[in-house]
């Protein structure tokens, strides 16, 4: 991506870059003009600097300096970099130390980790294969990384990286306790993960410069003894603190997790497959007791999302304009989780989607879909369509995914014709529904559900005429799938700043 489109993308999620910096004169300039390349909000924290650094930093016009006279060490100097950032509203910052280390052109690399895990403190893993470091500066990330997995249960490569990105939100109840001096990194970390903060490292690029050029404020005998100090009361703390917390959320996750499957099974057993059952066999079953069966599934669907069936979420809805529902369209969604069709679902009961296979048969409520006359893609679009126009006539709307499967990421995948080709075929509208979060409260490929928020948004039907001016088909796919990305993209920047 080019640096500006890096520098939009940054400044619509609320990232800002910190530079504490000490006596760094002869690299700082090259440190802070990298840094603008990729971020046009950069905060640079004058630790009580007493060489040419001030100086140089005032020759910048589009920085922000906050500047004390007195050396605090690098914990003062972020604490007040925290609180710069979280003043001037920003949600993140990502932080770099000023000794020209690390490298700008992995910004990138952060924004797209903050993306793909909002919330979570981005840790940059230095990727030392190529890099001439003293013995003491392995030996300190090694005992580091010791009792930090004592600490916490959790094993990182690079726990005295200072190239990170931390979600400033998460912070708060940090900072009041943080120590002033070199340790406070440490601390950073390890409070952040008994807190519940998602801690994922990325690989980084690291320069050393030879051993002569290097400015080092590190102190072996004194500053190794502050962080074995802090080492023993954060051990001390992990007994009576981290622990418990650890425990607690592991309990807590499960046990929304087993609630929800016991809230599933006993609804899907007791109540919905004996109904059907019974609508089913006992007696003829006539237009009438279909659209019981949608209207099952629609109570069902807005019972579960309103009473809370899904523990742990909060669940927003938006719909764009004055929508009619009862209109037959072919409905288009972005897919992300098993919970899409209920979100769907709550709009309207005059609705049937096209499934896969694992779908039409699965044992829970493969019963109801079927009867329900949900359609399985397997069969191919010409052999669906008769089908498909008989209840388009009786008043339904038609649901695809048109991505086709569930991306691991929640990001928007291609685009195939098929919802556009039946939209076609028995002209209709299509009706964009937009969805955030359900991928990340069950995320593919996982067991357990996680915390968080489910938003489904209603976008305005798209008129024949409108999609015939796309183009064909294939053109339409590729302009809906171009503004889901660009609307996704605006959703995940307002909901995930306050993440």
């Amino acid at each position: 991506m080019e640096s500006v489109d890096i520098r939009r993308r940054l400044k619509e999620r609320g990232i800002c870059i910190i530079i504490p910096t000490y006596n760094n004169c002869t690299t700082i300039h090259d440190v802070v003009e990298g840094a603008l390349t990729w971020c046009s909000d950069v905060i640079v924290v004058n630790d009580g600097s007493t060489d040419d650094t001030l100086s140089i930093l005032k020759n910048f016009d589009d920085i922000t300096i906050v500047t004390y006279h007195d050396n605090r060490g690098k914990g003062y100097a972020l604490k007040q970099g925290f609180k710069k950032a979280c003043e001037d509203g920003f949600s993140y910052a990502i932080t770099i130390d000023a000794d020209g280390q690390h490298y700008a052109d992995d910004i990138p690399t952060f924004l797209n980790a903050n993306r793909e895990h909002p919330g979570a403190l981005i840790i940059g893993n230095r990727m030392f294969s190529n890099a001439d470091r003293s013995k003491g500066s392995k030996f300190a990330n090694t005992f580091s990384n010791f009792w930090f997995y004592i600490q916490t249960g959790r094993r990182l490569a690079d726990t005295q990286t200072g190239y990170r990105l931390y979600p400033l939100k998460r912070l708060k109840g940090i900072m009041p306790i943080l120590t002033s001096r070199y340790e406070a990194e440490l601390e950073l970390l390890v409070f952040s993960s008994w807190n519940g903060t998602e801690l994922v490292p990325i690989p980084i690029n690291v320069y050393y410069p030879p051993p002569k050029d290097r400015v080092s404020h590190f102190r072996p005998v004194a500053d190794f003894v502050r962080i074995s100090v802090l080492n023993t009361i954060l051990c001390f703390l992990a007994v009576l603190y981290g622990l418990p917390r650890r425990l607690i959320r592991f309990l807590m996750r499960w046990g929304r997790t087993v609630y929800a499957l016991i809230f599933f099974s006993f609804f899907s057993i007791v109540v919905i497959t004996p109904w059907v059952w019974i609508l089913t066999h006992v007696g003829e079953m006539t237009e009438k007791r279909k659209a019981h069966l949608h209207w099952l599934i629609y109570k069902c669907s807005c019972f579960v999302l309103i009473t809370h069936g899904i523990p742990g979420t909060k669940f927003r809805q938006r719909v764009d304009g004055d929508v009619d529902f009862d209109k037959p369209r072919v409905i288009i969604c972005n897919h992300q989780s098993h919970f899409d069709v209920i979100c769907q679902h709550i709009f309207t009961s005059k609705i049937v989607f096209l499934t896969n296979d694992w779908v039409w048969n699965n044992p829970f409520y493969g019963l109801l879909i079927r009867n329900a006359e949900y359609l399985p893609v397997r069969n191919g679009i010409e052999v669906l369509l008769p089908q498909l126009r008989d209840l388009v006539s009786r008043g339904y709307s038609i649901a695809v995914y048109p991505e086709g499967t569930r991306s691991r990421d929640c990001s928007i995948g291609r685009f195939h014709q098929g919802a556009f080709y039946i939209a076609q075929q028995l002209d209709l509208e299509i009706l964009p529904m937009i969805l955030y979060g359900t991928g990340r409260v069950l995320k593919k490929r996982t067991y357990h559900l996680n915390k968080g928020l489910i938003y489904i948004e209603v976008g305005t039907p798209v008129t024949r005429i409108e999609l015939a001016e796309m183009g064909d088909t294939m053109q339409q796919a590729k302009a809906m799938r171009k503004r889901y990305v660009n609307r996704y993209e605006k959703l995940c920047n307002d909901i995930e700043r306050d993440a």
